[in-house]
């Protein structure tokens, strides 16, 4: 199954000399695309033993600080992140062609910022939150289904607030390549990377 790319091009002359400002521009064509979970990205890390590990999280706001997604602190993930702060996230939106990855060390979202988005999604995702021990093996889904029914009628009686175990996690970028696909798989790869608090922007080959 092969599939020839030849959308755009990307070259050294058009790209911001900031790599959010570009990482803006590429997320406001996905968006005006109408892209399917436009946010969706994966998140690499790495286990204690030393083994890769990935998942699709979903990127909730991004900024000159980072990137940022929210999680149980005691997933798989969160403990991961815990022994080792580096990961890397990948966005692909195969409708323009585009790949973006970016590398950097995370840390968790102040207690406020976790706050206000918890407060901002749906009763069941927050209620989700409390009722689901994230990466922990369980007996089967009437478990978890009752689970659930037994915090709905806890909050029933009480202020419904984000748990402790729950927040958010920022990526603090260091590297990030924009990938734009190019016909006969000779790729455009810009890398932008960090290096005395400047910026370094260079070609890669595809």
């Amino acid at each position: 199954m092969r599939k020839d790319y030849q959308l755009q091009s990307f070259s050294e002359e058009s790209v911001d000399p900031d790599p959010i400002q570009q990482f803006t521009k590429w997320w406001d064509q996905a968006v005006d695309a109408s892209i399917n979970e436009v946010n969706a990205m994966v998140l690499a890390t790495v286990t204690g033993e030393g083994m890769p590990a990935a998942r699709v999280v979903l990127l909730k706001a991004f900024d000159e600080s980072g990137f940022v997604f929210f999680s149980n602190y005691n997933s798989n993930k969160g403990v991961q992140l815990q022994i080792n702060a580096g990961a890397c996230l990948v966005f692909f939106w195969k409708e323009l062609e585009r790949q973006v990855r970016i590398t950097g060390t995370v840390s968790r979202t102040s207690t406020e910022e976790s706050d206000t988005y918890f407060n901002s999604r749906p009763e069941g995702s927050r209620i989700g939150a409390w009722a689901s021990p994230q990466s922990q093996v369980i007996k089967d889904r009437q478990w978890l289904e009752e689970n659930e029914k037994q915090f709905r009628l806890k909050f029933d009686q009480e202020k419904l607030s984000r748990p402790a175990h729950w927040g958010g996690y920022r990526v603090k970028h260091h590297v990030i390549e924009f990938w734009q696909g190019r016909p006969n798989r000779l790729h455009d790869r810009i890398q932008y990377s960090l290096l005395n608090n400047q910026w370094i922007i260079e070609r890669l080959a595809p």
